[in-house]
């Protein structure tokens, strides 16, 4: 994972580590063990820093060239529930076990079982491997697709 956007978007914005890290709520250290890649930025952090700058997710971790934020609703707070359903979706789309994505993401099968169920928020890393692996987006594994309600509000967002 390359994090080098962390940096640049807020240099963009000419913020101090220390002005975004209050904006995250983090300590200063924190947040630039984020930027210097000595710790990968937790799911709930990312989608904070991604609706601050109002960048995707994939956008931020080299998953894509372009920014396609619009797409996405980042008002919604991550939901655990809603990402492990899309996990497990993804797992049975490729009839793989809980065992197979287990030793694909270098983890335990009841880590998946947790992650799955919604009793525990998926790592930042494993969204990545899986992303990578299954050419799907992490902000649409995190449940981030804006629903289009009507012809309307779909042409109004094209042209925008």
């Amino acid at each position: 994972m390359n994090f080098s956007k962390l940096a640049m978007l807020r240099n963009d914005m000419d913020l101090s580590q220390r002005q975004l890290a209050l904006i995250l709520k983090v300590s200063k250290s924190t947040y630039a063990r984020w930027e210097t890649q000595e710790e990968i930025i937790p799911l709930k952090h990312l989608a904070n820093y991604c609706q601050y700058f109002k960048v995707s997710m994939d956008y931020i971790l080299g998953l894509s060239k372009e920014n396609n934020y619009k797409k996405y609703n980042y008002t919604k707070k991550i939901d655990r529930v809603v990402i492990g359903k899309n996990i497990k979706d993804l797992r049975k789309k490729y009839k793989l076990t809980q065992r197979d994505f287990a030793t694909f993401l270098n983890t335990s099968q009841s880590t998946i079982c947790a992650y799955e169920s919604g009793k525990t928020l998926v790592l930042t890393a494993f969204l990545y491997s899986l992303a990578k692996e299954f050419n799907v987006s992490v902000d649409k594994l995190c449940g981030l697709e804006k629903k289009r309600t009507n012809k309307k509000e779909s042409v109004q967002e094209i042209k925008s």
